[in-house]
């Protein structure tokens, strides 16, 4: 699962690299059975807080977080030693006019490096027509891109962030995945996603990696899964490794490390919606 060198050089280039092929289908869907048994145990979807450092609370998704097949071409961009800031379900039902507005992540996150990347895989399809996410290539080099906060209850995201000039949907590139492949791009990009408008609901899973020397700037305490290499520097509390989904120390964790996420994410904002 390594990345060409041409690969590589368009990331460096653009900021983004797809498709990738992560797992097979069968192993893809055995992951989102075991998602979709959870959300049936809980009348149906996640608790809001279960978005967020959800490696915290589905052992299927801390041992993903450390698959060769993952961390191999993360590897290859950002170097050996790699941390896991977070780990975010995205999911968009049958129908949903859930959207993600323009933006760029390095605007909130309070992460101190240019080398952080989101690992996007998907657990069903992710065509144009179910609302795959959509880039904006080269928008990683540069100054960040001005945002406003929109709060649209529609908005995915946060705050409603959006990017107010600097983008052009024309210049769009779609980034459309089959079950068990992913992309990668930089958190500096300019991303995007539409609503679902197709039969099956569109589930993905995006895992936030960084070098082990980034820091936190905005918050006072954070945590991320040391998840390759070696780690000298210290900079982010060891998340645990639960030993089952919803292992009663990494629950108690997550709730302390995923609120210190969204302490982050909110940071300035005027309204807080707690949508993670």
């Amino acid at each position: 699962m390594t990345l060409s060198m041409e690969q590589i050089e368009q990331f460096k280039r653009d900021g983004y690299v797809y498709p990738i092929k992560a797992l097979d289908r069968d192993e893809a869907g055995v992951l989102r059975g075991q998602l979709e048994a959870r959300e049936a145990e809980q009348g149906g979807q996640l608790e809001p807080g279960q978005r967020s450092k959800s490696h915290l609370l589905f052992k299927w998704l801390d041992d993903l977080i450390r698959d060769h097949r993952i961390l191999d071409p993360v590897a290859q961009l950002i170097g050996p030693d790699i941390l896991c800031w977070n780990t975010i379900f995205w999911i968009k039902d049958i129908g949903s006019e859930s959207f993600v507005s323009w933006h760029q992540d390095t605007r909130y996150w309070g992460l101190s490096s240019d080398q952080v990347v989101t690992a996007w895989l998907a657990l069903s399809p992710a065509s144009i027509e179910s609302g795959c996410m959509r880039v904006m290539p080269g928008t990683h080099r540069g100054e960040v891109l001005h945002h406003e906060d929109r709060y649209d209850q529609a908005n995915m995201l946060t705050r409603g962030q959006e990017i107010t000039e600097g983008v052009d949907d024309k210049q769009a590139v779609y980034m459309p995945l089959q079950v068990g492949e992913m992309s990668i791009h930089n958190y500096r990009l300019a991303h995007a996603s539409g609503p679902n408008r197709a039969a099956d609901r569109r589930i993905g899973i995006s895992m936030h990696f960084m070098p082990t020397d980034t820091q936190q700037i905005v918050g006072s305490w954070d945590s991320a899964a040391l998840v390759c290499g070696t780690d000298v520097h210290g900079n982010f509390t060891p998340t645990p490794i639960p030993a089952a989904d919803f292992d009663s120390k990494a629950v108690a964790f997550h709730a302390r490390a995923a609120a210190a996420v969204r302490d982050v994410l909110y940071v300035d904002a005027a309204v807080n919606t707690q949508k993670l």
